[in-house]
């Protein structure tokens, strides 16, 4: 059994995707922090076989000792040894502002998930061979493509320059008017070649499954139902997929299954709920493309839009097998008060026994013959992001990239983490009870909170310079009005007026939130850049920006405040990870007592 006082801790295995690792020793420590709680206490947790602290065994720990000042709470955690502080490389000087520094740090996570980039780095071609995620493939002219999403005609562009000598056929569902509206902007590097043999089939327009979207997810079947052992499909997954491969199970309609996942959703129905159901009535999500597809080998490179990247909810997993139960939908239903206005062709449908099609023989529940990767996700725009800002003069911190909930609590979150990280002398035990009350409302794990709040007072303590704290996810809004907005602009406007205490830009944080496909909402901006001094800024020039927030008008007031001069306007990026959030804070000096 390993000692109690020689327990290793690593404060978060998602710090080794951030470009910041963090080990720290927890040993006699532990025994400072037993004098304050009673090692009774903190024996009483129940150890693991392997004699070690689990993360959640010493987040619960921590909670204990949030009423402690910050600086006892800190101390559980051994600093690195002087020399590994000296032998770190010192950020590189940058004459740049903050807002710019801050929009090429966000224009480096978009550009980090193109299509064409992460497909390029996915596929590694080795001659009549091809290596993706440590598997190797045989091509003998026994490729075919299909694809659906937003970003799906960018991937399908780089795939076929990369393995088109050996592709047979294709066929992607991809946005009505997508080809017309990258030419018009210069995208014509994610255009197919002339010659191309991938059928490009546009639909779904406004986002929404229509005739045209069902046709192509039609022919998508099809092309795979005529596959062999001998043949590789290559399947490309992106944001949007689920409008884009509508294939209701007869007789249901396409609009009756609209009808109803709509009645859902305006329910309140969760999107773990709502992709059961979707699952239940279509002859492809739910691992349907993958069934159709055997015996061929199916191989899927999916960009992610969804938290957490699970494979089974991303575009409703087409390639991942899940079972259907028609009691689970029917209870799902009955929930929502939707079971008496069902059709009755979805009655039909759910009554029937047995599964959704007939198992192939040798189909296990984790075909054998599938390999799904995520080659593109908020976690990686992050990592790109990071080392950006290091570039640019900051050390960069990951929070995390599943950052969820109302926009009130979001903003209040980084509001708190700026007064924590700018403060002068050690931070009040109120602001880290706080943060670490917030977090799991807002989806951000208390280990990760713990993690950032001891890299941010290193950093502070340590004089290591200004700091670039960086987040991902899809926070909500509560709509209380009419005007126009989205929830990075709301977010920014939110997070400026938590900033107003604390001192203006350079001498002051900066906050940025977009969106990483370059439209917030209804408008033509993807977020906005906000810092202490907007509120002074907007009643100078006569703006209200209470009743812009109780209307949902950021967008309208953003326009109007110095002339649209915060407002994030990328352009078309060609592609959707979610949202980055960035709170850059300058070098703090601090009074040492």
């Amino acid at each position: 059994m390993v000692s109690a006082f020689m327990w290793p801790v690593i404060l978060s295995s998602q710090s080794l995707n951030t470009g910041y690792t963090t080990p720290v020793s927890v040993r006699s420590d532990f025994c400072n922090a037993a004098s304050l709680l009673s090692w009774s206490t903190l024996s009483s947790f129940p150890q693991e076989s392997t004699g070690f602290i689990s993360h959640w065994q010493l987040s619960q720990f921590l909670l204990r000792l949030t009423e402690l000042s910050m600086a006892r709470v800190l101390s559980l955690f051994r600093p690195l040894p002087l020399l590994a502080l000296v032998g770190r490389r010192k950020p590189a000087l940058c004459k740049m502002s903050m807002d710019s520094r801050a929009r090429e740090v966000f224009a480096a996570a978009v550009e980090a998930v193109q299509p064409d980039t992460v497909v390029r780095q996915s596929i590694e071609r080795k001659e009549d061979s091809v290596v993706i995620d440590g598997h190797k493939f045989t091509l003998k002219h026994n490729l075919h493509l299909v694809g659906f999403g937003k970003a799906v005609l960018g991937m399908a562009a780089e795939a076929e320059r990369i393995v088109g000598d050996h592709l047979v056929k294709g066929v992607i569902s991809v946005p009505h008017g997508i080809q017309q509206t990258l030419q018009q902007h210069g995208k014509g590097h994610l255009l197919l070649k002339e010659n191309s043999r991938i059928k490009v089939m546009e639909g779904a327009k406004h986002n929404l499954p229509d005739a045209d979207a069902q046709n192509a997810a039609e022919g998508i079947r099809q092309l795979a139902s005529e596959l062999t052992e001998r043949d590789l499909l290559l399947v490309l997954i992106s944001g949007g997929g689920s409008a884009l491969l509508p294939a209701p199970i007869p007789p249901i309609s396409l609009q009756e299954k609209l009808d109803v996942t709509r009645k859902l959703a305006a329910a309140g129905a969760t999107i773990q709920e709502l992709n059961t159901v979707r699952r239940a009535l279509s002859f492809l999500k739910g691992g349907g493309l993958a069934h159709h597809a055997h015996p061929a080998q199916v191989v899927a490179l999916i960009l992610s839009d969804v938290i957490g990247d699970p494979l089974d909810l991303i575009a409703s997993g087409p390639t991942v097998k899940s079972k259907v139960w028609p009691e689970e939908i029917l209870s799902i239903l009955e929930r929502y008060k939707l079971l008496d206005s069902l059709p009755a062709s979805v009655r039909d449908v759910l009554g029937r026994p047995g599964p959704r099609w007939k198992d192939n023989k040798d189909e296990s529940d984790t075909p054998a013959h599938v390999l799904n990767a995520v080659i593109g996700s908020n976690s990686v725009a992050l990592k790109c992001a990071g080392r950006r800002a290091r570039e640019l003069g900051f050390r960069p911190v990951v929070l995390s990239p599943g950052v969820c909930g109302d926009v009130k609590s979001v903003s209040r979150l980084y509001g708190l983490l700026a007064r924590f990280a700018s403060s002068r002398e050690e931070p009040p035990p109120e602001i880290a009870a706080e943060l670490l009350r917030l977090g799991p409302e807002v989806g951000v794990e208390t280990w990760d909170l713990c993690r950032t709040m001891q890299v941010l007072d290193e950093m502070r303590m340590e004089g290591w310079g200004a700091t670039c704290l960086l987040a991902g996810g899809e926070p909500t809004v509560e709509l209380t009005g009419k005007g126009r907005g989205g929830r990075n602009q709301e977010l920014a406007l939110r997070v400026g007026l938590e900033l107003g205490s604390l001192n203006l830009p350079p001498n002051g944080p900066v906050f940025l939130s977009g969106g990483t496909d370059g439209q917030d909402g209804p408008t033509e901006a993807a977020g906005a850049i906000t810092d202490g001094g907007l509120c002074d800024e907007a009643q100078s020039q006569g703006l209200d920006i209470n009743s812009c927030l109780t209307n949902n008008d950021s967008y309208t007031f953003l326009s109007r405040l110095s002339d649209g001069k915060r407002l994030l306007v990328p352009g078309l990026t060609c592609t959707n990870v979610m949202d980055v959030h960035m709170l850059l804070i300058p070098a703090v000096p601090i009074n040492i007592r």
